[in-house]
C-alpha cells in the first residue's frame, strides 16, 4: 500500500480531533454530576421539582465561569455545553414541532381583511382543497379564485388587493397574471419574517442546541428543542402571534346604561325560549313542578329576567368619581356565552352612535377563575392607533417596589411621537395595552409620556414576563403559526432511552468483537481495533458537525458496525482464497485487499444512496438515522480498507505468522459447490406462496398505520400498575366521542393511546382540553392525589403520566405518505441506474430490483399478518419507512457482492457455461454472506431485546429484512438475472 505515512498521519490527526470533540461531552457531564450532588445536599431527595430547581440554579451559577482549563484556553459551562454531542429528542426529552404559517391568514391580512364574497369563497375552497392535495395553499387559492370569479372580479380590485397597503405594488388596471407573482413574493416575505421572528424567540428561550429550519419553500418551519421541559410554555411562545396594540378605552361610566339596556333586550329575546320551555312542561302538574324546581325557582326567575347580569357582574359607578377601565367581571366558564350575547345584532344596536365601534376584550389572565372585561375605542377599520411594530426593545423588570415582575418597553422615534400624542390626549383617562386581543393592562394616564418608555404590568410570573418581553422584542408573527406535527418526549423517558440504547449498543459491540476473534483469530483482533477506531470516528464526526444523535441513530451506528465487519469479512475471505491458491502471505494480503475493493465500494455505495434518499425525504429521527448511517459508511470504509491493512502489514512485516481462521473455523465454507440455480424453481414457488398469502393479508387485514400516515394524537401514558387496554379505551370513549386506539407499549403498565378527536383543531387551548379529557378519563387508574400538572409533565415520584406526546395533522400526514412513497420509488430507480452503470447489463439491475421488491413485500406481509398478534408496536410510520429503505440497502449490499463475483468469474473464465459461473460465484461468496448476515442479525437481535420499546418495531423490520435479504440475494436476484440474460451456454464447457 502506497502513502502509508500519509494515511498514518491522517488517522492520528482524525483520532485526536475526535477525542478533542468528545471531551466536551465528558466535561459537561462532570459539571452536571456536580450539580446533582449540590442539589441533593440542598433539597429533599423525594422532591423532584426542588431537586430540578437546585440543579438548574447550580448550572446557572457556573454558566459564565470557566469550568475547563486546557492550559492554552478555558471554557465556560455554556461553551462546553454548546460543543457536547447533540442528543436528539428521544434521548434527551423535549419538543420537536413542525409549524405551518397560515398562508390563508397572510392573504387575508394583505387584503385588509376583505369582505369581498368571491375572495372569501376562494379562501374557503382552497382550505378544503388543501386537505386532499399536495399543492401549496397559494396555488390552490389562485386556482379557486379563477374558478369563483370567472373573470368578473380581479385580484387587483380595490376591495381585495388593490388597497392602500399595496398601492405601490398593485393597481386596479393589473390582470390576475400580473398580481399573482407580486402576491407570491409578499407571501414568501411574510413566511421569511415568521421564520426570523420564531428564530429570535427561540434564541432567547434558553434551550441549548436548538434547531430551527425552513421545510423547503412551503410555509412550514421545523423546530427542535431538546431538553425543553416546560412544554406548555414552548407551545405558547411558538404559536403566539404577539400582535401588540395600544388602545384608548371606554370607562364603566360610558357603558353602564348600555349594559342595563342589553340585559333587558336579552330578556325580551329569550322570553320566547322560556315560553317554549313552559309549553314543554305544561303537561306536568303544578305540584310536580314545585317539587322539581323547589328552592331554585327564584334563581331560575332571576336568570330568565337577567340573562346578562346572571353571568356578568357589571361595575356600575357608585359616584361621579367612581371611574374605572374595568367594566365588569365574569367567571371564565361564562365568557363564551357573554361573547355571544354582546355580539348579537339586537344588542350591538343599543350602543350609542359615538360608541358603535366599541370592541369588547377580556383580560389576559384570570384571578381565582374570574376575569375582567374592557371596551376598546375601536373604529370602522378596527385599526389600533399604535401598533407593536414601534417597539424597539423590551425586557422583564420589577415594579418600583421590586416585588412584581413587569415588562418595560422602549419605542422608536415614530412610536415615541404617537405615544406622546395618545397619552397627552388621555391624561386622567385610561389606555389599554393589548396583546393578541387580550388586555394585559389598562392603567390611568397621570401625565403625558414623551420619553417613549412605558411598562406593561399584570399578575405575571417571572417566566411569563420574560416570554412576553421576548415576543415583543422579536416582533409579531405576520400570521398565526399552527403546530401541525409535534413530538413531545418527557426527560425520564429520554433517560430510559439513553440507558437502553447504551446497554444494547455495548452488548452488540461485545458480541461482534468476540465473534471476529473467534472466526478469524489474530486477524480478528486487528479488525476489532479498526472497529473501535471506527466508532470513535463516528461519534467524533457527529459531534464536530453538530449532527443529532437519536435512538434510531444509535441503531444506524450499530448497523454500520455490521457493515464495517462485512468489509473486513470480504477482505479476509479473499485473502483466504488467495492463500488456498498457494500464494505467499504478503502477496495474498495484497491481492486480497485489491480483489475485495470493488465489491466493498459497490456494496457501500448502494447503501449510501439509500441513506441519502432517507436524509432527503425523512424528518426528525429518520433523518438522524440517515445521518449516522452515511457517516458510518464513510468511516467504516476508511477503517476497514486502510486501518486494518496498516495493522496487518505492520504485523506481517515484523516476520510474524498470521492466519485468517482458527482451528475451529478453518474448514468452514471450504470447497463448497452448491447448484443454487437448480433450486431456483423451488425458491420461486416458496416466495410465490408467501407473497400470495402476504398480499391477501394486505388487502384484507391491512396495515397498522400510525399517526404519521393517518393523522391524530398519540399519548404514551405510564401507570403505576398494570392496566387493561380495552378497559382504558372504554373509559375514554365518551370523552373522545369514539373509542380511541389503545394498546400496550412495552411493559403492561404503559399504554399508547391514539385518538383523532378534534384533529382538525389546533392551538394551546385545544391541546390542553384533550389532555384534560385524557386525565379525567384515566384518573381512576392513577395514584391518588396525582395532579393534572404532574400527569401532564410526568414529573412525580411514581414516574406516572404522559411520557411522550405525538401529533400529526391530517394535511401533513398525507404529505408524509407521499414523501415515503417517493422515497421508496426513488431509491429503487437510483439503485437500478447505479447497478446498470456499474455492470453494464440491465439483467443485473432487474435481478437486484426484483429481489428488493420481493424483500419489501415480504416485510410488509409479515407486518400485516402479525401486527395484531405480536406483543410490541408494529405501526407503519416514518421509522418503518427508514427500516424498509435500510432493508433495500442491505439486500442490495448482499446482491452486489455476489454480482461482482459473477462478473469477475465471467471475465476470468469466458468459456464456462453461465450456469457454472453463477453457481461458483454464489458458492464462493457463501462464507461471506452467512458470516456477515449472522453477525448483523446478532447485533440487531441485541438491540431488539435490550433496546427501547420505541424502536422494537423498527428493529423487527430490520431483522426480517436481513433474513429475507440474505435469502433473496441467493435464490431470487441471481436466478432472475440468470433467467433473463441473453448469454447462451452453447459451445461452452461445464
Amino acid at each position: 500500500m502506497q502513502n502509508k505515512g500519509l494515511i498514518k498521519l491522517f488517522a492520528i490527526i482524525l483520532s485526536l480531533v475526535c477525542l478533542y470533540q468528545l471531551s466536551f461531552t465528558w466535561f459537561a457531564k462532570n459539571v452536571e454530576n456536580d450539580a446533582v450532588i449540590y442539589a441533593e445536599s440542598k433539597a429533599d431527595a423525594s422532591d423532584a421539582e426542588a431537586l430540578g430547581r437546585m440543579q438548574q440554579d447550580y448550572l446557572d451559577s457556573v454558566s459564565g465561569t470557566p469550568v475547563v482549563n486546557l492550559g492554552f484556553t478555558e471554557f465556560t459551562y455554556d461553551e462546553v455545553k454548546e460543543k457536547e454531542i447533540n442528543l436528539g429528542l428521544d434521548l434527551k426529552g423535549g419538543i420537536n414541532a413542525i409549524l405551518e404559517v397560515s398562508v390563508r391568514d397572510i392573504l387575508y391580512g394583505l387584503s385588509n381583511e376583505s369582505k369581498n364574497p368571491a375572495f372569501n369563497e376562494a379562501l374557503n375552497l382552497a382550505t378544503k382543497a388543501q386537505k386532499d392535495s399536495d399543492k401549496d395553499y397559494f396555488d390552490l387559492f389562485i386556482e379557486s379564485f379563477a374558478t369563483v370569479s370567472k373573470g368578473t372580479v380581479k385580484l387587483s380590485d380595490p376591495s381585495i388587493f388593490g388597497n392602500k397597503s399595496l398601492k405601490d405594488k398593485i393597481n386596479f388596471k393589473m390582470s390576475d397574471e400580473d398580481v399573482t407573482p407580486i402576491l407570491q413574493e409578499e407571501v414568501k416575505g411574510s413566511i421569511n419574517t415568521a421564520f426570523e421572528v420564531l428564530r429570535s424567540r427561540i434564541d432567547r428561550f434558553g434551550v441549548t442546541q436548538p434547531n430551527i429550519q425552513r421545510v423547503g419553500e412551503s410555509g412550514r418551519i421545523l423546530i427542535e428543542l431538546p431538553g425543553a421541559r416546560d412544554i406548555d410554555r414552548v407551545r405558547k411562545l411558538l404559536q403566539s402571534t404577539a400582535e401588540l396594540q395600544f388602545w384608548e378605552v371606554y370607562t364603566n361610566q360610558d357603558l353602564s346604561q348600555f349594559f342595563l339596556s342589553a340585559n333587558n333586550k336579552l330578556a325580551e329575546i329569550l322570553v320566547v325560549e322560556k315560553t317554549e320551555v313552559e309549553k314543554d312542561t305544561s303537561i306536568v302538574k303544578d305540584d310536580e313542578i314545585d317539587d322539581l324546581l323547589g328552592e331554585v325557582k327564584d334563581s331560575v326567575d332571576f336568570e330568565s329576567t337577567n340573562p346578562l347580569f346572571s353571568k356578568l357582574f357589571v361595575r356600575f359607578p357608585q359616584s361621579q368619581n367612581d371611574i374605572s377601565s374595568i367594566l365588569a367581571t365574569a367567571n371564565v366558564k361564562d365568557t363564551a356565552s357573554i361573547n355571544e350575547y354582546l355580539a348579537m345584532k339586537e344588542v350591538r344596536t343599543l350602543l350609542p352612535n359615538e360608541l358603535k365601534y366599541a370592541k369588547f376584550a377580556w383580560e389576559n389572565k384570570a384571578n381565582n377563575d374570574f376575569i375582567n372585561l374592557y371596551a376598546l375605542k375601536s373604529n370602522r377599520n378596527d385599526a389600533a392607533p399604535i401598533q407593536g411594530d414601534v417597539i424597539s426593545d423590551a425586557q422583564q423588570v420589577f415594579d418600583q417596589m421590586g416585588a412584581n415582575p413587569e415588562v418595560s418597553m422602549t419605542m422608536n422615534s415614530k412610536g415615541t411621537k404617537q405615544w406622546a400624542k395618545m397619552t397627552t390626549a388621555n391624561v386622567g383617562k385610561f389606555v389599554a395595552v393589548v396583546l393578541d386581543d387580550y388586555v394585559y393592562s389598562a392603567p390611568r394616564v397621570n401625565d403625558a409620556i414623551t420619553t417613549g418608555r412605558t411598562s406593561i404590568s399584570g399578575q405575571f410570573s417571572i417566566e411569563e414576563a420574560q416570554d412576553l418581553a421576548n415576543a415583543l422584542k422579536s416582533g409579531k408573527l405576520p400570521a398565526a403559526a399552527r403546530i401541525i406535527q409535534s413530538d413531545v418526549v418527557g426527560p425520564s423517558l429520554g433517560q430510559e432511552a439513553i440507558d437502553s440504547g447504551t446497554y444494547s449498543f455495548i452488548i452488540a459491540l461485545i458480541i461482534v468483537l468476540l465473534w471476529m476473534v473467534f472466526y478469524y483469530g489474530k486477524a480478528g483482533i486487528f479488525s476489532d481495533i479498526a472497529l473501535a477506531l471506527n466508532i470513535l470516528f463516528i461519534f467524533g464526526v457527529l459531534t464536530s458537525f453538530g449532527a443529532v444523535l437519536t435512538l434510531p441513530g444509535i441503531a444506524g451506528i450499530v448497523l454500520t458496525i455490521g457493515m464495517s465487519v462485512d468489509a473486513n469479512v470480504l477482505i479476509y475471505e479473499r485473502i483466504k482464497e488467495e492463500l488456498n491458491k498457494g500464494k505467499g502471505l504478503k502477496e495474498a494480503i495484497n491481492d486480497g485487499f485489491g480483489g475485495a475493493l470493488s465489491s466493498i465500494l459497490d456494496a457501500n455505495i448502494t447503501t449510501l444512496l439509500t441513506g441519502i434518499i432517507l436524509y432527503i425525504f425523512g424528518t426528525g429521527p429518520v433523518k438522524g438515522f440517515a445521518t449516522t448511517l452515511m457517516i458510518g459508511i464513510v468511516t467504516s470504509l476508511f477503517s476497514a480498507i486502510f486501518i486494518t491493512r496498516l495493522l496487518i502489514e505492520w504485523y506481517v512485516n515484523n516476520e510474524k505468522k498470521l492466519t485468517f481462521n482458527t482451528n475451529i473455523t478453518k474448514n468452514w465454507f471450504k470447497d463448497i459447490n452448491i447448484d443454487f440455480l437448480k433450486k431456483r424453481k423451488m425458491s420461486y414457488l416458496i416466495s410465490g406462496i408467501i407473497l400470495v398469502i402476504g398480499i391477501g393479508s394486505l388487502f384484507t387485514n391491512g396495515l397498522n398505520y400510525g399517526v404519521d400516515f393517518k393523522g391524530g394524537r398519540t399519548y404514551t401514558v405510564r401507570f403505576a400498575d398494570n392496566v387493561s387496554p380495552p378497559e382504558i379505551a372504554n373509559a375514554l370513549k365518551d370523552a373522545f366521542e369514539s373509542s380511541p386506539e389503545v394498546k400496550t407499549f412495552g411493559s403492561a403498565n404503559q399504554l399508547k393511546i391514539t385518538t383523532k378527536y378534534k384533529i382538525d383543531d389546533y392551538g394551546v387551548e385545544v391541546e390542553d382540553e384533550i389532555q384534560n379529557l385524557l386525565f379525567n378519563g384515566v384518573t381512576p387508574y392513577l395514584p391518588e392525589g396525582l395532579s393534572y400538572a404532574q400527569f401532564k409533565g410526568a414529573e412525580n415520584e411514581q414516574n406516572v403520566g404522559i411520557m411522550e406526546f405525538y401529533m400529526v395533522g391530517p394535511t401533513i400526514a398525507d404529505d408524509i405518505k407521499q414523501a415515503a412513497f417517493w422515497a421508496i420509488i426513488g431509491s429503487l430507480i437510483v439503485v437500478f441506474l447505479y447497478i446498470l452503470l456499474r455492470f453494464r447489463k440491465w439483467q443485473y439491475s432487474l435481478g437486484a430490483v426484483a429481489a428488493v421488491f420481493h424483500d419489501v413485500l415480504i416485510v410488509l406481509s409479515i407486518f400485516s399478518l402479525f401486527y395484531k398478534i405480536l406483543p410490541f408496536d408494529m405501526e407503519i410510520g416514518q421509522s418503518f419507512i427508514a427500516a424498509i429503505l435500510t432493508v433495500v440497502g442491505y439486500s442490495l449490499n448482499d446482491t452486489v457482492v455476489i454480482f461482482d463475483r459473477i462478473r469477475e468469474f465471467d471475465n476470468k473464465h469466458p468459456m464456462w457455461k453461465y450456469s457454472r459461473t453463477v453457481n461458483t460465484a454464489l458458492s464462493s461468496t457463501l462464507g461471506r454472506t452467512v458470516n456477515t448476515s449472522l453477525t448483523t442479525l446478532i447485533v440487531l437481535l441485541a438491540i431488539f431485546l435490550f433496546g427501547g420499546d420505541s424502536i422494537k418495531g423498527f428493529m423487527f423490520a430490520l431483522i426480517i429484512g436481513v433474513i429475507v435479504g440474505t435469502y433473496s440475494s441467493l435464490f431470487i436476484a441471481s436466478p432472475i438475472m440468470y433467467d433473463t440474460t441473453k448469454k447462451l451456454d452453447k459451445d461452452k464447457k461445464d
